[in-house]
C-alpha cells in the first residue's frame, strides 16, 4: 500500500468513513480506501490536496501553502466540488461511480465505489507477452464506450495512464482518479497543464495555454496501447 506524508491517518474518522489505508496518490490528491460503517462496504475517497498549492497544516486540515496561493485554491476546491457533483451523474460500468461529495476539513472529499481488481500498470509489468488483439479489444472497447460517456458531457479524464485503469477480477476494465477532471472545451478551464505523466500526456497538457479536449483522452489511451503492443512504456 502506498504511503504519504500528508495523509490522513489509518483509523481516521471522516463522518461515516474509517479511513484504511492509502490507495495512491497525484498532482490534484489523495485517495483513500475506506470503510462506511453505515453500509458496512469498502468505498475509496478522493481528497482535493494540490500539492502546489495545498498542504496539511493542523491535524487534518488543509489550506493553501501561502496567502498568495488561496484564490487558486479555492478556485481549484470549488471546481473539485462541482466536477464531483457532474461525475456523480454517470452510471457506466466503465466509469468509476461517484456516491457523494462533501466539504470537511478546509477541503473537499469525493466517495467512490471501490473497484476490486488489479491496476493495469501492474499487468503490464507482470505479462511476459503483448497482448493479443482480442485481449487489446477486452480493455480499449469498453473505455472508449465509457469515455463517449465523458466527453459527450464536455468533460474530460485529464489524466489517463495504466495506474488509472483498474481491470475487475471478471477481466472488465473501470476508469479510476477523476481528480484532474476538466471541463468546457476550448475555454479557460480546459487549458493545460494539470496533471501531466510522461508518456502518457500529450503536448498540449505541458503548456498553460494548450487547447486539451477529448483528443487528450484519446492520446492518452493509444499511448497505453503503445504500451501493452509493444511490452515498453511510450517514450
Amino acid at each position: 500500500m502506498n504511503d504519504h506524508p500528508h495523509a490522513l491517518p489509518q483509523g481516521y474518522e471522516l463522518y461515516e468513513y474509517r479511513i484504511r489505508g492509502v490507495l495512491g496518490h497525484g498532482a490534484m490528491g489523495i485517495t483513500y480506501r475506506a470503510w462506511d460503517t453505515n453500509l458496512d462496504k469498502e468505498v475509496a475517497i478522493k481528497e482535493y490536496l494540490p500539492g502546489d498549492l495545498a498542504e496539511r497544516i493542523e491535524g487534518a486540515d488543509v489550506g493553501p501553502r501561502s496567502s498568495s496561493d488561496r484564490d487558486a485554491y479555492l478556485r481549484g476546491l470549488d471546481g473539485f466540488l462541482k466536477e464531483a457533483q457532474t461525475l456523480a451523474l454517470f452510471r457506466h460500468p466503465s466509469i468509476v461511480t461517484v456516491h457523494r461529495f462533501f466539504e470537511a476539513n478546509g477541503t473537499g472529499y469525493m466517495v467512490m465505489e471501490y473497484e476490486k481488481g488489479e491496476s493495469l500498470s501492474a499487468l503490464l509489468r507482470r505479462r511476459k507477452e503483448p497482448f493479443t488483439e482480442d485481449a487489446l479489444k477486452r480493455i480499449l472497447l469498453p473505455l472508449l464506450d465509457g469515455l463517449a460517456v465523458v466527453h459527450g458531457a464536455a468533460f474530460i479524464h485529464g489524466d489517463i495512464k495504466p495506474a488509472n485503469v483498474r481491470i475487475r477480477e471478471d477481466g472488465t476494465p473501470v476508469l479510476l482518479d477523476f481528480g484532474s477532471v476538466r471541463t468546457g472545451f476550448g475555454d479557460s478551464n480546459a487549458r493545460g497543464p494539470g496533471a501531466v505523466t510522461p508518456g502518457y500526456a500529450p503536448i498540449e497538457q505541458y503548456y498553460a495555454d494548450g487547447n486539451v479536449g477529448p483528443w487528450t483522452d484519446i492520446y492518452a489511451l493509444a499511448a497505453i496501447m503503445y504500451e501493452a503492443v509493444s511490452g515498453r512504456p511510450p517514450p
